[in-house]
């Protein structure tokens, strides 16, 4: 007897399941059920679409229903909404949204792929004229139509995060006055705060005002369009309204139906996607998973794991016993001239769960060009890597520049994945030929600066040291003098480094010297030489000068 599988939702991973479930067997009949309008699309190049590096719509849309049909035999049901599901009965009610008609399908096995959605606060006004929120081709052709439609000048974005910066740069490609309002301290929430000040100074320089640590109080409709309304009394005058400020899971039906759910309304599956009830597995932005880095249950809303989970429950739902085995949040975003990467844990993540920086896990910071500096076109690379005290073992990672940086996201992000720690990132080959790596490539110089500082010869004071006052403190500039002269932080003192032993009779031995150079090769140079003549308090500068100036 063949067996009945209905899908709720398509998108990531409830066509993912669909068709691996197809590739596997030609015996079970396979139905999805999408109340949306597509049954697969890409999510994340809608922006893009808006801002027209994506011209052709059609490029976003990756399965149609028809297609589904011919390729894979499955049956795809668009405009159709699962209202209830009924375990007991092994049924799900079901609208169809154009007619109004509701009706019961039956099932042997259901997977549950109902995504999540966008947080749409009860702030006043927020269902005015022009105010839009960017999760579907449906809301991308209404930002369109209202853009054509409208004298539109200047555009407002609520959030800071993926989308909300996605939108941003669009938008000012369009030639728009744009803003960006968020609540936090920084944008893009997986980067730790002095990794998200590069974008910050980048997103600036690019003509975008940038409101930090302020929300919104009121949206209000005006002769000349619409004001914002902020938390701290301020107001900002603009014509649109994007709003990205966070998702939340499409629940409500697994919970209606019994289904556990966690704190976050995430359902709890196991490894193998299945919930507490027989038969019925869950997959994709709706679930809680299992965070890789250290085996805590968490939500990581991302397109690449939703995929991987429709897969790997396929397998299952056919007999299979694999176990899904955790996300690391690896995720990547352009910026305007910068792209900003992360991966595992960043240290607010840590400091959450309260582990101590110089006790349980430390950092380094480098910076990098993305391939031999001599080969022209080379880019400076920011690298922050978080790492276990004890162990070394990686915990997470961070980067920030115009290229190179998924290359050695992704490098980290391997590492992690089969158990790496500081000392394999020294042992890596990653390919090198001049227009592509350096010898020592970067993800290998993050090992080698972080191997350095867990055997005690090196030692970074925090990036932010030269706001401190700390009365013992010298800074110690070891550029050349052009390179001092043109531009220094105030109150450094310079002793080029090829001087620098020549001149150890001029430092008072009781300072602590904290020393800096253009990216920071020089300042271990110097650090060194400091240490191996008894000098006993010696630290550097993480990113040297070009980190000091991109944050100005």
């Amino acid at each position: 007897m063949k067996e009945k599988i209905v899908i709720i939702g398509g998108v990531a991973g409830g066509a993912s399941a669909a068709a691996r479930l197809r590739r596997l067997s030609e015996e079970c009949e396979i139905k999805i059920f999408e109340r949306g309008d597509y049954i697969s699309y890409a999510n994340c190049g809608l922006p893009y679409h808006i801002g027209g590096a994506i011209p052709d719509r059609r490029a976003l849309l990756l399965q149609t229903p028809q297609r589904m049909k011919e390729r894979y035999n499955v049956d795809v049901k668009v405009h159709h909404e699962v209202t209830q599901i009924l375990p007991q009965e092994k049924k799900v009610k079901i609208r169809d949204l154009t007619s109004g008609q509701e009706f019961f399908e039956s099932y042997d096995k259901l997977v549950i792929a109902t995504g999540s959605s966008p947080i749409v606060p009860p702030i006043p006004g927020i269902d005015l004229p022009g105010i839009f929120q960017v999760w579907t081709v449906p809301d991308t052709d209404r930002i369109k139509e209202y853009l054509a439609e409208h004298p539109i000048k200047r555009a407002a974005v609520i959030g800071g995060g993926f989308i909300g910066l996605e939108m941003a740069e669009n938008l000012h490609a369009l030639g728009l006055d744009v803003s960006i309002v968020e609540m936090a301290d920084q944008v893009m929430a997986p980067l730790d705060y002095e990794m998200a000040k590069l974008l910050h100074s980048n997103i600036q320089k690019n003509n975008v005002s940038l409101l930090l640590g302020d929300g919104v109080k009121e949206f209000q409709k005006t002769q000349e369009g619409l004001r914002i309304v902020l938390a701290s009394g301020a107001a900002l005058e603009t014509d649109m309204v994007i709003l990205a400020i966070g998702v939340r899971p499409n629940s409500k039906i697994a919970a209606d139906a019994g289904i556990a759910l966690n704190a976050r309304g995430g359902i709890i599956v196991d490894a193998g996607m299945r919930t507490g009830i027989q038969d019925i597995f869950a997959v994709g932005d709706v679930v809680e998973v299992e965070d890789f880095v250290d085996g805590e249950r968490t939500m990581i809303p991302l397109a690449g794991p939703a995929n991987k989970q429709g897969r790997l429950a396929a397998d299952n739902l056919l007999g299979a016993r694999e176990e899904y085995a955790g996300t690391q949040g690896t995720s990547i975003a352009k910026v305007f001239d910068l792209c900003a990467a992360a991966t595992g844990h960043n240290e607010k993540q840590l400091q959450k769960q309260g582990k101590i920086k110089g006790k349980d896990y430390d950092t380094v910071m480098i910076v990098q060009n993305s391939h031999a500096t001599y080969y022209p076109g080379a880019k400076q690379m920011f690298l922050k890597l978080i790492y276990e005290m004890d162990t070394g073992r990686l915990l997470g990672g961070q980067a920030v520049g115009s290229d190179g940086v998924d290359k050695r996201i992704d490098a980290l992000s391997i590492a992690m994945r089969f158990g790496g720690g500081v000392d394999d990132l020294t042992r890596l080959e990653i390919a090198y030929a001049p227009p592509f790596a350096s010898a020592k490539d970067a993800v290998n110089m993050l090992g080698f600066v972080a191997q350095n500082a867990r055997r005690g010869l090196v030692k970074f004071v925090p990036w932010n040291i030269t706001e401190t006052k700390e009365e013992n403190m010298v800074l110690l500039d070891v550029r050349t003098p052009g390179e001092y002269a043109e531009f220094r932080i105030p109150g450094a003192v310079n002793i080029p480094l090829d001087e620098l032993r020549s001149r150890l009779g001029e430092l008072e031995r009781e300072k602590h010297y904290v020393v800096i150079c253009a990216v920071g090769v020089r300042a271990y140079l110097a650090a060194r030489i400091l240490s191996n003549n008894a000098f006993p308090q010696v630290s550097i500068y993480p990113g040297g000068m070009t980190y000091y100036r991109a944050i100005q």
